[in-house]
């Protein structure tokens, strides 16, 4: 919660301050939520070779399939709580100002936000249950009786379908992100240049723009670091992000082919996990070891291509200047996103775990076109956005060594902002 206060706009009156404690308690809580969401599959793979290594250990007893199936369940049921319920309602606890003629207070507020919750959920169930009737009419007269058996789950699977597309979409472009991001974080290698002459030629420049790029990059880096720095942490970082990339890809490739030739290749559910009985990757637990660090990397990926949409930039957050409805944006965001996870690595054939509890009844999981489509457009728009970067990048390098940035290009001076040649120390020539 103190994390995200660091993001909270301050306020002075004390029946807003109460209203925004309530609210960013319920926003942490979905964080919360979010968080084990992310986890859900590395924690499974992990505790199936833990049991593998130590079978008949007592001090591992704790740890079966029924602790883990029960934990897939109930983050579900907080997604559901947290997608459902609990965001809607701060929302419109926040909003809220109390009915017209009634007593001004936290309760009246409390009134109010109940009240449109009510009439959203009856919007929702209305339009689910049209819906429904439209594709199975057995399971639209049963929703109206069996909400929770029926209802929620049908739901949550259009929330989760919404939640995969989103990853669709966000994923391929954030993996070609992260060379940048990673970029902006360190110093880059100046292959046949001089460090020293480069500096001392652009120390004008950086002092005069040392404000206007502090307050617009946080992430901007000074340009002095050791040449170990320089030289060799840049490079290897990137040949990280470049291996774990390929991968991915080779991957997704890899489980298109097995879709094609192998029925169980497609994701579907299971009741009991059957915990240590043996390993989810054909390398054992190298192999598992690399799930898990691809599961987390297409996480961080995708939420590094989702802020960095046009579409959802402007619900980054910042610092001392961010609204409490953003904030429950951000977490709503962040929670489909990561509800989503799961069904997304195991589409993709990241992992062979199959998915637990209510995740695997998704009616669409069994569809071979939906899922073989799927697999083809991420491997494409991977591919695309990565050769796409990396193609870019090295044209650049090879421009900045062999210093072709520096031939004269003839420019009217007229195009030539002021401001542009007072900041790059050229406003000499005037």
């Amino acid at each position: 919660m103190n994390a995200i206060c660091l993001f909270l706009s301050p306020t002075d009156d004390i029946e807003d301050a109460t209203v925004n404690k309530i609210a960013l308690w319920l926003c942490t809580f979905t964080l919360s939520v979010s968080v084990s969401a992310v986890l859900l599959l590395p924690i499974s793979i992990l505790s199936n070779e833990v049991l593998l290594m130590f079978p008949h250990s007592y001090y591992m007893q704790w740890l079966n399939g029924s602790l883990i199936h029960g934990l897939w369940n109930l983050v579900f049921l907080f997604s559901n709580l947290s997608l459902v319920f609990l965001m809607p309602f701060a929302y419109f606890f926040t909003e809220s100002e109390g009915f017209a003629g009634s007593r001004k207070g936290v309760m009246a507020r409390v009134y109010e936000a109940v009240v449109l919750l009510l009439l959203l959920a009856l919007l929702v169930l209305g339009i689910v249950w049209v819906a429904s009737a439209f594709l199975h009419d057995n399971a639209a007269r049963k929703s109206l009786y069996d909400l929770w058996d029926c209802y929620l789950p049908y739901l949550y699977s259009g929330i989760s379908l919404f939640g995969v597309l989103l990853l669709l979409l966000c994923t391929p472009f954030g993996l070609s992100r992260m060379f940048s991001v990673t970029g902006s974080l360190l110093v880059k290698p100046r292959l046949l240049e001089d460090v020293e002459d480069t500096l001392s030629c652009t120390t004008f420049e950086e002092d005069s723009l040392y404000r206007k790029l502090s307050c617009k990059c946080p992430l901007h880096t000074p340009s002095k670091a050791s040449p170990w720095q320089r030289n060799l942490g840049y490079p290897l970082v990137m040949l990280v992000l470049l291996s774990l990339t390929v991968m991915c890809v080779l991957m997704v490739c890899f489980n298109v082919l097995e879709l094609l030739l192998d029925e169980t290749a497609m994701p579907r559910g299971m009741e009991d996990p059957h915990l240590g009985m043996a390993s989810f990757s054909m390398f054992g637990s190298l192999g598992a070891a690399v799930q898990v660090v691809l599961i987390l990397y297409l996480m961080l990926s995708s939420v590094v291509g989702f802020y960095s949409s046009s579409l959802f930039c402007g619900l980054l957050p910042r610092a001392k200047d961010t609204n409490l409805t953003q904030i429950i944006a951000n977490c709503v965001s962040l929670l489909i996103l990561s509800s989503a996870l799961p069904v997304f690595s195991r589409t993709l054939g990241i992992t062979r775990f199959d998915l637990l509890g209510d995740f695997g009844r998704y009616n669409w999981l069994g569809n071979f076109y939906t899922v073989f489509l799927y697999n083809m457009l991420f491997a494409f728009l991977t591919s695309a956005s990565l050769i796409k970067t990396v193609t870019w990048a090295v044209q650049r390098e090879l421009i900045r060594a062999f210093g072709l940035h520096r031939l004269p290009i003839t420019v009217s001076r007229s195009a030539i902002p002021f401001r542009l040649l007072l900041a790059s120390g050229l406003s000499k020539i005037q």
